[in-house]
This record gives C-alpha cells, sequence and structure tokens, in this order.
C-alpha cells in the first residue's frame, strides 16, 4: 500500500499511546484523522482538544460518514482491540486495514528509521533518543511509548528531518514488520508468554529482529544478551562491564546530579551528566551515547542532551518531592522492572520507609512470572496490591492478587483504589511508589494531592 493514496486516517484504539502518536503525526502532517477507544482519557482529551474526533461507543456499520470512502481512507487498529468489536468487522470486509506495526513499516520505508527494542527501557530510551537527536544538527522524528516530560507529546514531527525514532514494540512480534535503518536493544527477559509461547521463542524473536538488520547495518545492544551476530555490525554497551565494547564508570550521585564516565575504547568522556537517576536510565543513556556517536553526533551535542533530558511521564516520575515525602509514579509491570526501581530507590533515599502500590499487568503476565513479582515485591518495606488490570484477557482460575498478597506475607495487603487512597491519608512520611501499567495512573493525580497536604 502507498501512503500518498490515502486522505483520511480512521483508528480504532485511537486511545493508545502508539496509536494516539499516529493519530497526531497524520493529523500534523494534514490527514483527516478520527477514531473510537473504549473509555474517555488524558490521551483522548488531548486529541480532542487537537482538533481529532473521538468517540467512545461501538458504532458498527455506522462509522462516520467521510470514513466510510474505502478509496481514500486507511483503518488502522490495535490488537488490543476484541476480534468480535463491531466497528472492527465491518471495517475489516470493506476498507484497507493496517495493525498499527504495519503502518509504523511503512513509514520506516519512507525513512531511516531508529528502532528500540527491549523488554524493558525501550520507551524511556528511545525517548531520550528523540530528544538529543532532536537538540543536534541531524534532528528527527518520532513516535513514541510514553509522553516525553521534553516535547509533552509521545509524537515529534519533523517533515525534513532524515531520522524516524521508532519503539520497536515486542508484542505480537509488531517489531518484525519494521524496516529499521540501525536499532538498538536493551533486554530480552522473556514476557508476553501468551503470545510467544515459550521463553526460547521469545528470545528468537529478538533474534529475528536483529537479523533484519544485514550489510553491516547497525545494532546497538546491552552486554550479555543471548545475540548472535549475523549481518548486522554490533556494539555492546554496559554498567560496570569491562569486557562491553562501551564501558559506563564511576557512576554517582552529586551535588543533585548522576554523572557516569563513559569508555569508548581508549577514548574515555569524562563526567557525563545525566537528566535521570538509577543504574537502568544510566545504561539506556549509554545505548544512546553509542548510536548517537556512530551517527555522527559530536561529545558536545550528547553530552548536552543527555544532561537535559527530563525523562518520560510514568518512568521515575516525580509527583511529590520533599525532604519529608517523595511520591514516585513508575510504569513498571514486570519482575525486572520492579527489580530496577526499587533498587534505585534504595540508592537515592537509603534510610527511607519505601511504600508500594502495584497493580499487576495481565493475567497471563502475573501466571507466568509469580515467583519473581513476589521475590521483588518483597524488598519493599510495605507492598499494596491492587486487583490485577486484565486489559485484553479474561479471568484465569487461580490467578488473583490475592495469591500474591499470601506469598509475600504480612508486609502485603490488597486493597482497592479507593482503599489506597484511604491509606495515603496516614502516610506522612517515607518514599511512595505508584507501580504499573494498567489504569493505576487514574488515581495518581487525587493520591497526589492527598500526598502534597503532608
Amino acid at each position: 500500500m502507498e501512503l500518498n493514496s490515502i486522505k483520511r486516517f480512521y483508528f480504532i484504539g485511537i486511545g493508545g499511546i502508539g496509536m494516539s502518536a499516529l493519530a497526531r503525526y497524520f493529523k500534523a502532517k494534514g490527514f483527516e484523522v478520527a477514531g473510537y477507544d473504549k473509555t474517555p482519557s488524558p490521551l483522548t482529551d488531548a486529541l480532542q482538544q487537537e482538533g481529532i474526533a473521538v468517540h467512545f461507543e461501538d458504532l458498527g456499520v455506522n462509522i462516520p460518514t467521510a470514513f466510510q470512502d474505502v478509496d481514500s481512507t486507511l483503518v488502522v487498529y490495535t490488537p488490543a482491540i476484541p476480534k468480535t468489536m463491531g466497528e472492527l468487522v465491518y471495517v475489516q470486509q470493506k476498507h484497507h486495514v493496517l495493525k498499527r506495526s504495519e503502518v509504523l513499516g511503512l513509514i520506516t520505508q519512507t525513512s531511516k528509521g531508529l528502532g528500540v527494542a527491549g523488554t524493558h527501557g525501550k520507551t524511556t530510551t528511545s525517548t531520550m533518543l528523540a530528544y538529543v537527536l532532536s537538540q543536534s544538527h541531524l534532528n528527527c522524528s518520532a513516535f513514541l511509548g510514553g509522553i516525553s516530560s521534553n516535547f509533552n507529546s509521545n509524537v515529534l514531527v519533523e517533515p525534513e528531518a532524515v531520522y524516524s525514532v521508532i519503539e520497536a514494540d515486542e508484542f505480537d512480534r509488531s517489531f518484525l514488520r519494521l524496516k529499521p535503518f540501525a536499532s538498538i536493544i536493551t533486554a530480552m527477559d522473556p514476557d508476553h508468554l501468551d503470545i510467544y509461547g515459550t521463553e526460547e521463542a521469545f528470545r528468537e524473536g529478538f533474534q529475528e529482529y536483529a537479523d533484519k538488520h544485514t550489510n553491516g547495518q547497525l545494532v546497538v545492544y546491552k552486554y550479555n544478551l543471548p545475540l548472535k551476530q549475523t549481518g548486522f555490525k554490533g556494539i555492546s554497551y554496559g554498567v560496570n562491564a569491562p569486557d562491553a565494547q562501551v564501558n559506563g564508570t564511576n557512576l554517582h550521585y552529586e551535588s543533585g546530579k548522576f554523572l557516569m564516565d563513559i569508555h569508548f575504547g581508549n577514548e574515555v568522556w569524562k563526567e557525563v551528566v545525566l537528566g535521570l537517576p538509577g543504574i537502568h536510565n544510566a545504561e539506556n543513556a549509554l545505548a544512546v551515547a553509542v548510536m548517537c556517536n556512530e551517527l555522527g553526533l559530536s561529545e558536545t551535542e550528547i553530552r548536552n542532551g543527555l544532561k537535559t533530558f527530563k525523562g518520560v511521564k510514568r518512568r521515575f516520575e516525580y509527583q511529590v518531592k520533599t525532604e519529608k515525602l517523595v511520591y514516585i509514579d513508575d510504569y513498571a509491570h514486570h519482575p525486572t522492572e520492579i527489580a530496577s526501581l526499587v533498587s534505585s530507590v534504595r540508592l537515592l533515599y537509603p534510610d527511607k520507609k519505601v511504600t508500594g502500590i502495584f497493580q499487576p499487568h495481565l493475567f497471563s503476565r502475573t501466571r507466568d512470572f509469580e515467583p519473581g513479582f513476589v521475590a521483588e515485591l518483597s524488598k519493599l518495606d510495605e507492598a499494596v496490591i491492587m486487583p490485577i488490570y486484565p486489559a485484553r484477557e479474561e479471568p484465569i482460575p487461580g490467578v488473583t492478587s490475592d495469591e500474591l498478597v499470601r506469598k509475600i506475607g504480612e508486609k502485603a495487603s490488597l486493597k482497592t483504589p479507593e482503599e489506597v487512597l484511604k491509606l495515603a491519608a496516614s502516610i506522612h512520611d517515607g518514599v511512595v511508589l505508584t507501580i504499573g501499567a494498567g489504569d493505576i495512573d487514574r488515581i495518581v493525580p487525587e493520591l497526589k494531592k492527598i500526598l502534597e497536604q503532608h
């Protein structure tokens, strides 16, 4: 399909973070855009304010009249939408219909796509890469899986830019539909076993993605990932990893800043200031530094970009930050991500009590990684577990938040969102974390308001 024959885009699931980025992109390019989502949210509110028509009921065959023109309309949908949804069934019979990842694939055919893949860290890393490039002589467009605090958006549109930064999502094997020019791979910890079936098949998916880079195309990957180097040029990175090709050392916190030395072989960049705290963010910054260095950015451009990067909404995002009380909201939804979050908090606030409020995301993920969730949540001083957010899934017998609470033990409790807010009224010091990828973000504003009063 050629995009130049299309005049209108209709999105089914337009309120998703990736879908809304595409909707904004095509709106900025002058196309007519509209769509459906299940429920209103801050993202759908923002889309409507930008002139994009969004509705929240399944219209079936009665989608807006202008978008019923088959020849000039492309329908884009997300796999999170049930296959029986009325509008989806209708358009699949008549329209050109593509998955979000297929549309991204089309975009990567017309620009040099810089993919960022990985079970963890891809949203922060892709947003950081986009920001550093946007501040350089190269510039870029970007499609992000989160709201950049620098751009206050999840999309960056630069029509003249040669490069496009794209979050290469492994869910539903979406990243295999891209045609990347170069990529970063941050992690390959198994996830989405409801899609891949086995851990081995999951890792094979990442190898297949890496193999899309041929004839010496660049893949920057975290040291020790089980990748076989085929036709691509691989550069490994790691913090305190002397065998990595690019090594970060001397990571330390000084006068309110996080700093690191970066070793490119015999060349050393001393005291690079990082905009975000935490070991995992230092690793993300290393990956971005390697990619940008290979693309031809100067050391000064890279240093300035990393220093002024403000992060991504819901990724180690401070909501309250006082001497007595700290509240951080984070998207972590896999045991490895929770481990990084908690270890970073302990590094920054070693003497404070840490209370974590966690909403498990998906019954299948909770089942597949239950031992890991129990182990990492047990490292909190107090673990508050909310009911599982089902997303696209039906309940699985025996897989419940109650079971997580039982296995974590006395420091854990099960609470509804309303009960969480009541608990917050009794918290006057320490560190509070909200953790999860479901709709836990709905309680963040009220929780912040309660804690700010203290």
